[in-house]
């Protein structure tokens, strides 16, 4: 990395930051002594490992199984690489920034390095952050660690086979703290604007998903197609890697919703059937429309619907009732099997794995349906189709916007794309010296 994008890597912090250092205020002074739950703790601690699992090695193969063989180590480096660098960087900010009071638009740098996170052992208590209940801090921020680490990485599927490797990890930097920061701060974060305003989002719908696939569907625009697109094959190189990683994701993808109630309760045990019931409706949504429309359901299609129906019912899961997750599932199903196979297509961008058709299609569809069919008994609130489309609009917008000056930046400096004989001889190769035999 050079020493321009080092120093655009350290100014983006910094402006990240200035808007809270006025008010920041000491970040042991926010928290209140609280008696640890043990069965909670230990929930929660599961359900950060199978969020983690969802990254590495989930989306990793997931993705890797579907490029051609001469770039699927690049495709696995890029997860791997970003769950490194993303951990980094919320410890040292991201956290703070993304989980402290400061304003309603971002937090403020009392818990930069992690400060002031203690656990007083002799009383069986701890420091607490205001959203985190009965369990230790330190577990709080390592569940939100791991969504702070796969949501950039959704976005790689978008840029498959051609974007820089220097150039990837500078942009996710950037990206991490400007976008998903202020994003997850004002849905998630006390005193957030859209928690204020009553955007439901109970495990990602817009935060992760639609940020990520509004992002990856701006990265294949600004980069530009793949040399021989719709020219050449392109099939996946090995789908028994992306049907293991859809798995993966599917068991994962329990710890991502029914943890996200923050405690082993009745609404996580709700979320998780939600879960269960929309995942396995859209998976059979999408084989079916791919099997009327094409005369055979594939392998790929039934492990991509059943990743739709995961990413619609997640702002919904701890919301909505049985039989909104259903038609929440039956819905993913079949809408996202059109964005993928006919949008895509007649809008004529390349979205190489279906970032935007799965993750933000999925996500927009999900956020909104949360709003019909929230259940006020099961959530404690009652959905608004228009708040939730506040919500989606806006970050549609500045995600978008973001990503997009981003780009500009990093390609200014650095460069974004590889060049035509390096994508042609595979980015296994080009940037790492490997390849698969």
């Amino acid at each position: 990395m050079t020493k321009k994008s080092l120093s655009l890597l350290g100014l983006a912090g910094l402006l990240c930051a200035l808007p809270a250092l006025a008010d920041a205020p000491a970040g042991p002074a926010l928290m209140d002594a609280k008696v640890i739950n043990s069965g909670d703790t230990a929930w929660m601690l599961t359900s950060t490992a199978l969020v983690l699992f969802m990254t590495i090695p989930g989306l990793a193969l997931f993705y890797g199984g579907m490029v051609r063989k001469k770039n699927v180590l690049a495709t696995l480096m890029q997860s791997f690489a970003i769950t490194a660098l993303v951990t980094v960087l919320w410890v040292v900010v991201g956290y703070s920034l993304s989980f402290t009071v400061g304003t309603p638009f971002i937090g403020d740098l009392s818990r930069a390095f992690l400060n002031g996170m203690t656990y007083i052992k002799d009383a069986n208590k701890l420091t607490v952050h205001p959203v985190a209940g009965t369990i230790p801090e330190s577990v709080f921020m390592m569940f939100q660690l791991t969504f702070a680490i796969i949501t950039p990485a959704l976005i790689t599927g978008a840029f498959a086979d051609r974007m820089k490797f220097s150039a990837m990890l500078v942009f996710m930097a950037l990206w991490s703290l400007l976008v998903y920061a202020p994003i997850a701060h004002w849905v998630w974060a006390p005193g957030g604007w859209m928690a204020d305003k009553g955007v439901l989002d109970f495990a990602g719908g817009t935060v992760v998903h639609i940020n990520a696939g509004v992002a990856g569907l701006v990265c294949c625009l600004v980069l530009g197609k793949r040399i021989g697109f719709n020219k050449e094959a392109m099939a996946p190189h090995n789908l028994v890697l992306t049907l293991v990683g859809a798995s993966m994701l599917w068991f994962g993808w329990f710890g991502f919703n029914a943890g996200s109630a923050g405690a082993a309760d009745g609404r996580a045990g709700m979320a998780m059937a939600t879960t269960q019931i929309a995942t396995a409706v859209a998976a059979l949504a999408w084989m079916f429309a791919e099997w009327l429309s094409k005369g055979k359901p594939s392998v790929l299609g039934i492990a991509s619907g059943a990743v739709a129906g995961l990413v619609a019912i997640t702002p919904a899961a701890g919301f909505v009732d049985v039989k909104g997750a259903l038609i929440i599932g039956l819905a993913a199903g079949v809408v996202c099997f059109w964005s993928a196979t006919s949008l895509k297509h007649m809008l004529g961008y390349d979205d190489s794995l279906d970032a935007f058709g799965v993750h933000g299609i999925g996500g927009i569809l999900g956020a909104l349906l949360t709003g019909v069919f929230a259940v006020k008994s099961i959530g404690g609130a009652d959905g608004s189709l228009a708040t939730q489309a506040l919500g989606v609009g806006v970050t549609i917008v500045y995600s978008g916007v973001v990503t997009f000056i981003i780009l500009k930046l990093v390609d200014v400096v650095i460069g974004l794309r590889v060049s035509e004989d390096e994508e042609r001889e595979g980015l296994d190769v080009a940037l790492h010296g490997e390849r698969v035999e």
